[in-house]
């Protein structure tokens, strides 16, 4: 105090005016330094305040405002659809990326965006639509829960890019639109999230550019088209990828040698039954033949990432049993919370899931076979089963989103809901 107060006494050497002068305008500078700083922050290599001025950097650009200077988006050479090739989009995006800070990737887990959708048309089964409707309302519930951004599709990109090849060109135009994306998950649209609370485990991919569900020998020795599944999926947003799909789709319909791939892939895959090339048994080959790929693509098997509805659909009562003995042990997980914080609990939970073992909730169940929009569900099985399997699931899923609601449906196969106790398991 007894430095700023000199300040103000008048010198022998300057006259009082001067002093005035000088006094508002270091008063002037002061304020615009103090605005500046939360305009452009002072650099520092404190990590504990990386994320203080991360934010602030973000206040150059608002994240709904375009930055004033060129990116890729105005080369009239950039292309969103598959029969032009993409080059140098690692490098494009991470000059969008430092021309628009505040989409910059802080976090491991951030940046992903979840695509999935359906045809263009109404379905023919009379249930068809409002299934579909329950498992969109599934995926946008889980998406909320972990901060996720979701697009639904149900457009035809491609003229000739139909059924299970859809999804290409929609991932291919998606990852051009989201530069600030770091992952593209697809998931097909007869997938329900079975576990609201579980987040991938993405730094077992850090070296990785795609992930698929499925086991290395029954692809790579066996040579089983049933080995992984291709309905859901994690890619990376990055050159790769899209030189990867590139490859990909040219096995498909958009091909001249389509009919020819369809020969090759059942002559590889003993199992095959159908003529046509499909895109699992085509990364299959890609995976156990074109071997250069092989090293960034990441077969998950030591959870559902997708799990067959046959095997888990009928133990759903089960699971929830398991949970809710860890539940009555640990009173922090019956603990109401908002729904904002539900990953958390999630988190929590995972210390106690070995008390729980084979009964740990599967992630996603792919309702594989049963086509809910045409009805035509495979012949291997009664239809009942698809329908209250479909039912269950999402009953089990919609639960887990109700209880934060102070609701839940005790019978997985009834609609009725009701309120749950405030201790609830530890009090029915």
């Amino acid at each position: 105090m007894a430095k700023f107060s000199s300040r103000k006494k008048s010198s022998i050497w300057v006259p009082n005016g001067c002093i005035f002068f000088l006094g508002g305008a270091l008063t002037t500078l002061l304020l615009l330094w103090g605005l500046s700083s939360f305009i452009i922050p002072i650099p520092n290599s404190d990590p504990e305040l990386n994320p203080v001025s991360t934010k602030l950097s973000s206040l150059q650009f608002p994240t709904n405002t375009d930055a004033p200077e060129t990116t890729f988006y105005d080369d009239p050479e950039t292309s969103y659809t598959m029969d032009k090739p993409m080059h140098n989009w690692d490098e494009k995006r991470k000059q969008w990326l430092l021309h628009h800070p505040s989409f910059t990737v802080t976090t491991h887990d951030s940046k992903i965006l979840v695509v999935t959708g359906s045809q263009p048309k109404r379905c023919h089964n009379p249930i068809g639509d409002h299934l579909l409707l329950r498992f969109f309302k599934n995926k946008v519930d889980y998406c909320r829960l972990h901060n996720y951004d979701i697009i639904y599709n149900n457009a035809l990109l491609h003229p000739k890019m139909g059924s299970y090849w859809a999804k290409y060109p929609v991932i291919r135009a998606a990852m051009v639109a989201h530069p600030e994306a770091e992952w593209i998950w697809w998931v097909d649209s007869d997938a329900v999230f079975t576990d609201m609370e579980f987040t991938l485990p993405l730094n077992r991919y850090k070296d990785h550019n795609l992930v698929v569900h499925g086991w290395e020998n029954l692809v790579r020795e066996n040579r089983s088209w049933t080995g992984l599944n291709a309905g859901v999926f994690l890619m990376r947003n990055c050159q790769w990828s899209l030189d990867f799909m590139d490859v990909w789709a040219s096995m498909g319909p958009m091909s001249p040698e389509y009919e020819k791939w369809g020969e090759t892939l059942k002559s590889t895959f003993k199992d095959k039954v159908l003529p046509d090339s499909d895109d699992q048994t085509a990364l299959a080959y890609l995976i156990a033949v074109e071997k250069k790929w092989a090293d960034k693509i990441f077969l998950e098997s030591e959870y559902y990432f997708q799990g067959y509805w046959l095997e888990i659909s009928k133990t759903y009562y089960n699971v929830s049993e398991r949970y809710d003995e860890v539940e009555r042990k640990v009173k922090g997980l019956r603990r109401r919370h908002a729904e904002k914080v539900s990953e958390s609990y999630g988190l929590m939970r995972e210390e106690y899931l070995n008390d729980v073992g084979e009964w740990k909730r599967p992630f996603i169940t792919h309702f594989t076979g049963c086509q809910p929009c045409n009805g035509h569900h495979n012949p291997a099985y009664d239809a009942m089963d698809c329908w209250n399997s479909m039912e269950r699931a999402l009953n089990f899923a919609d639960n887990q989103v109700l209880r934060v609601y102070g609701y839940m449906r005790k019978d997985l196969l009834n609609k009725a809901i009701s309120p749950i106790p405030f201790d609830y398991p530890n009090v029915v």
